[in-house]
């Protein structure tokens, strides 16, 4: 048998996770197609076709999968998986929202944000917040798993391979794109960032987040908050980090007044080096920081700004 992932990207622009999902699928030992599912994604499609364990890419180019609506997605996937004992996504927002689905219409169980392939049965996977590692076995002949691609690693390049075109349309009744409402910002997006710095309930108020914009923009940084700071009305929801928010893992993440609470640890500890600012000695986010400061953060930022 062989695997399935469906390809992630943003009307066309094909997202980092791909590659590191393709990365998690490479270790099951079989072959790797790609599903490029949307519309004008024929540039993603030869993209992927170059990463490194694909296969081959089947290429879906249909106004039906413009906007990747769950009804479809997964009516597309249904009629494809015959072929496939390992059908995987990454637990992104998109992923999230049609693979509990496919799951339920193939009547199999889920295994979620998995961050390590131990054999093609047996899977691990953060519970409790990320506190503890579940090791999941599964003995379904089909199984159906999201990626936590933050534990995986980009793939290298080979050279391309075939790209299948498939004139499926599996538009569902019932249910028709409306309209999306999505933030735009200039900066990085926060799960594809090298570098974020993110501020808590320590900026005291909104205004303050202005403190961090100087350095992300010298770094090139995404800037994220704690749900503390969203709660409290500082900025936008599409900020947060933190198990409810969004799982990022950078080479470099800086949490400036995050106290470190359990939620928002288990959605950043995975960044390679992270630098925590608090004026607070006994503030959890120092036993995960590989740099501490104690300090006062409206002293540090503008002497950080300045020095970079």
């Amino acid at each position: 048998m062989k695997t399935l992932i469906i390809a992630d990207h943003e009307y066309g622009v094909l997202k980092p996770e791909t590659s590191k999902t393709i990365n998690a699928a490479t270790r099951l030992g079989q072959a790797v197609d790609v599903l490029v599912a949307g519309l004008n994604v024929s540039e993603a499609a030869k993209k992927i076709a170059s990463i490194e364990g694909v296969s081959q890419v089947i290429l879906v180019d249909n106004v039906s999968f413009e906007h990747q609506q769950a009804e479809n997605m997964a009516n597309l996937v249904i009629s494809l998986s015959d072929d496939y004992s390992h059908i995987l996504s990454a637990a992104t927002t998109t992923g999230k929202n049609f693979m509990p689905r496919v799951a339920a219409l193939l009547d199999k169980s889920q295994i979620s944000e998995i961050i390590a392939v131990v054999d093609a049965d047996t899977f691990k996977r953060p519970i409790y917040a990320g506190n503890a590692v579940a090791t999941v076995k599964s003995l379904e002949d089909k199984k159906i798993i999201t990626v936590r691609a933050s534990a995986f690693d980009l793939q290298g390049e080979q050279p391309a391979v075939d790209v299948i075109n498939n004139d499926n349309d599996s538009a569902a009744a019932g249910s028709e794109f409306v309209s999306k409402e999505q933030a735009k910002s200039e900066r990085p997006e926060l799960t594809a960032a090298e570098v974020i710095i993110s501020g808590g309930r320590g900026m005291q108020n909104g205004e303050n987040f202005k403190l961090l914009e100087g350095i992300a923009d010298k770094l090139g940084a995404a800037i994220g908050a704690s749900r503390a700071a969203v709660d409290a009305g500082f900025v936008p929801n599409d900020m947060q980090v933190g198990q409810t928010g969004k799982i990022v893992a950078p080479n470099l993440y800086i949490a400036v007044g995050i106290s470190g609470a359990i939620q928002h640890l288990a959605g950043m500890k995975d960044s390679k080096v992270i630098v925590a600012i608090n004026k607070d000695p006994d503030a959890p986010i120092f036993q995960v920081a590989d740099y501490g400061l104690v300090a006062d953060l409206f002293d540090v930022l503008p002497e950080l700004e300045s020095s970079l």
